[in-house]
């Protein structure tokens, strides 16, 4: 039988705590080990460390709890130690913990490729590879794209994030933190106009007509039958929680195909019930050749995959495909123990239910006050984008002092978008709904005391 969210007992007692010398003793002795041993390049944006984390719930060093409406940015879906994914993962480290699938393989990787087969869009043969992180499961997707077509331009879109390797700092859109002096960058890559509905210039413009749009610019840039692969995240992430108007993607797709062009969906933060849905496609029924996976898919273990449609990823002569921890096993078996755990809690059911409290919630407060521009999003995968008031202008200084003003109060949220102006929503899925919507009311009064 089917549970659901609410038949999840947690370990940790569910309710935010913040002590009066917030961040406490003990986070400000390790923040100054780190400074002297970490460099100075890895930024965290809450000045906490942890000890312990549960279901929706963040305990720290010192005793606080926070509650966690970031998910690790979108990782531990199942919550940060899944008592299924804790299991699995005991036990496979109990029997080894690598031998290098390329060298002496195992089930473990075979049976995750089995569920990312009949997991992801379409009902065509598929095969998968897996990885260790989102930017290399991207490349890996660009390198299948370009040997199967034996063509070489690559087309990404305005406000993308597909990572923080050189082919991927190419592909990705936003300059600072992520290529600022990291150049030269690879080469044949090529920026199209997104769907951005809030910032169209023409607000009636459709899905369809952006799409075209696009795609005109690609023919007089490039041309159609230059094109390896067309990459997009179906709603794009560290670019701000943009969801592109209806019709986007399906026409993209199709041109895609009329062309021989492989379409890559980038689901690396949109996967896994995030949305309410498997993959963030499934929304409009496309099919992508080719699906980048990553964060959600294994509780918060290294896990990354693409899987395609079989002529493609076969189309890669032997050995040209793979990495020396692709497919850890330790990593394969938290995967399958989180596909497990998805399942039966109906983790795309609890992301509708989410979306439905929080977006509630935030439309009141957006009638409350004028610095709420947009509220956006499907499932658990919700933007609030903030401007100066009563204009589109955005407010990354409104937005930050709404950041560092729940973290006072015991809720992690996390910021994103082109302009630094956009909070995003990425509760753990098996969050409670008390625990939710306390999260929501500090964030409704930081926005409101700071408006």
């Amino acid at each position: 039988m089917t549970t659901t969210a609410s038949d999840i007992t947690y370990r940790l007692e569910q309710k935010r705590r913040v002590q009066a010398d917030f961040p406490g003793p003990k986070s400000v002795a390790l923040t100054e080990r780190r400074k002297a041993v970490v460099a100075a390049g890895v930024a965290s944006s809450v000045p906490v460390y942890v000890a312990d984390a549960d279901g929706g719930i963040i305990h720290d060093v010192d005793g606080n709890s926070f509650i966690d409406l970031g998910s690790g940015i979108a990782v531990t879906s199942v919550g940060a130690s899944d008592p299924a994914v804790v299991g699995a993962v005991k036990e496979a480290v109990e029997h080894f913990t690598h031998t290098c699938f390329m060298v002496t393989p195992y089930e473990g990787y075979v049976a995750v490729a089995e569920q990312l087969n009949r997991l992801t869009p379409g009902d065509h043969e598929k095969r998968t590879v897996l990885f260790n992180s989102g930017a290399e499961a991207v490349e890996n997707a660009v390198k299948v794209a370009r040997l199967a077509t034996g063509r070489d331009a690559v087309v990404a879109f305005d406000h993308a994030y597909h990572g923080r390797t050189n082919l991927t700092m190419a592909l990705t859109a936003k300059a600072m933190p992520y290529k600022t002096n990291f150049g030269p960058f690879a080469p044949e890559v090529y920026r199209m106009p997104m769907s951005y509905p809030f910032r169209e210039e023409n607000p009636a413009i459709t899905g369809a007509e952006a799409a075209k749009r696009a795609i005109t610019a690609i023919e007089k840039q490039i041309g159609g039958e230059q094109v390896a692969a067309i990459i997009i995240e179906p709603i794009q992430g560290e670019g701000g929680f943009i969801v592109p108007a209806d019709g986007f993607l399906p026409a993209l797709a199709a041109w895609a195909k009329e062309k021989g062009i492989v379409f890559i969906a980038d689901e690396v933060q949109s996967g896994f019930c995030r949305t309410g849905e498997w993959f963030a496609v499934n929304h409009e029924g496309v099919v992508p050749d080719i699906i980048t996976m990553a964060k959600g898919i294994a509780g918060g273990m290294p896990l990354s995959a693409i899987t395609g449609r079989a002529d493609l990823l076969d189309a890669v002569h032997p050995g040209g495909l793979g990495g020396t921890y692709g497919g850890n096993p330790v990593a394969c078996a938290a995967a399958l123990a989180s596909i497990g755990s998805m399942e039966e809690y109906d983790l795309n059911a609890r992301a509708k239910h989410i979306e439905e409290l929080a977006t509630a919630r935030l439309r009141e407060l957006q009638g409350e006050v004028s610095v709420i521009g947009d509220i956006r999003g499907r499932g658990a995968m919700l933007a609030i984008e903030l401007v100066q008031a009563g204009s589109k202008e955005p407010n990354p200084e409104l937005t930050k002092a709404v950041a560092a003003a729940c973290l006072k109060e015991g809720v992690i949220i996390l910021t994103c978008g082109t302009y630094g102006n956009v909070i995003r929503l990425l509760p753990p899925l098996v969050i409670g709904d008390e625990l939710l919507m306390d999260g929501l009311e500090v964030l409704a009064a930081a926005i409101k005391a700071h408006a």
